[in-house]
């Protein structure tokens, strides 16, 4: 097919870019900086272009001659013109519009666990909001563009903003850490494996009008990840719970510096478990990784050379 992937520069669209080239897709990444994509130039058959996804025009001349479009693009926090509506909502309503008038077959959209419109923070709440809106066509498994949405819990792999924060925040602070929500529980999941959820749901007509939640084998709360990460990395790990009135003023207070690592919003988001209640994998023929399967990888010290 001919694919167009809206974020294919981030964590998971290289690694869904890539895969897609391997399995004899043709892709277009749009970026607003090549830059970002330099890493993708040696695919045969990926194409880089200069544009900014937010305009509708620019949308459909990118979608004109592609089967599929793959919507990747989220933010954890707002910053000056890109709120959450606008990257989340109002993005995902320009897509499926220029879909429709380019004729494309079939979108697929990244949302997340525990999306809905009364989930506790504005991200979930805008995430909900694109989900609802994709949906609203008379009959989801006929209508074109076809839709499909994949929901996963917290992503790993090289190159994270997970495990890799967690590790950087534990050197920078000498192993101690204040944790909001330490008992929140997720089910971590490889970016190897959602890139292949995508890969493999672009090839199956059930996957037409679908939802798929996808989740790692393992349920470990925010403690016990930080406290692995800490072991693989080698790394002292001295976890402060924060409790949940302070954490609500730590997510205040850390919103105002540069790059927001916690937010008030990521702080409500915390409040929900991130584990499946389907079993999203399965449905595809994917059998994903555990954790430790992946994270010494990346995340393990080198080995000093040998003396001998």
């Amino acid at each position: 097919m001919n694919v167009c992937v809206l974020g294919g520069s981030g964590f998971v669209g290289s690694e869904l870019v890539t895969q897609l080239v391997h399995a004899g897709h043709w892709v277009r990444v749009p970026t607003r900086n090549l830059a970002d994509a330099e890493r993708l130039r040696v695919l045969d058959t990926a194409e880089l272009r200069l544009a900014n996804v937010h305009e509708p025009r620019v949308l459909s001349q990118l979608f004109g001659d592609c089967d599929a479009v793959i919507n990747l693009i989220g933010i954890l926090n707002p910053r000056g013109q890109a709120t959450f509506e606008a990257v989340h909502t109002t993005l995902a309503a320009k897509v499926m519009a220029a879909a429709r008038g380019a004729g494309v077959r079939r979108v697929l959209h990244m949302s997340a666990l525990g999306a809905g419109e009364r989930a506790p923070s504005r991200y979930l709440r805008s995430k909900g909001a694109a989900e609802a809106l994709l949906r609203a066509v008379p009959h989801p498994e006929t209508a074109h563009p076809a839709v499909t949405i994949f929901r996963p819990s917290v992503i790993f792999g090289a190159g994270d903003s997970l495990t890799n924060r967690f590790a950087a925040l534990l050197r920078l602070g000498g192993g101690w850490l204040p944790l909001a929500r330490p008992g929140t529980r997720f089910a971590p999941i490889s970016v190897l494996d959602v890139a292949a959820a995508f890969v493999r749901a672009l090839g199956e007509h059930e996957s037409f009008g679908a939802t798929y939640e996808l989740c790692g084998p393992q349920v470990m709360t925010l403690e016990e990840l930080v406290r692995l990460t800490a072991r693989v990395a080698q790394l002292p790990c001295h976890i402060v719970r924060v409790p949940d009135v302070l954490a609500r003023i730590q997510g205040l207070v850390m919103g105002l510096l540069p790059g927001k690592p916690f937010s008030l919003d990521n702080f409500r988001s915390l409040t929900l478990d991130c584990v499946c209640r389907e079993n999203g994998c399965a449905a595809l023929g994917i059998a994903p990784r555990p954790l430790l399967a992946e994270l010494p990888l990346y995340l393990a010290p080198p080995t000093a050379p040998s003396l001998a």
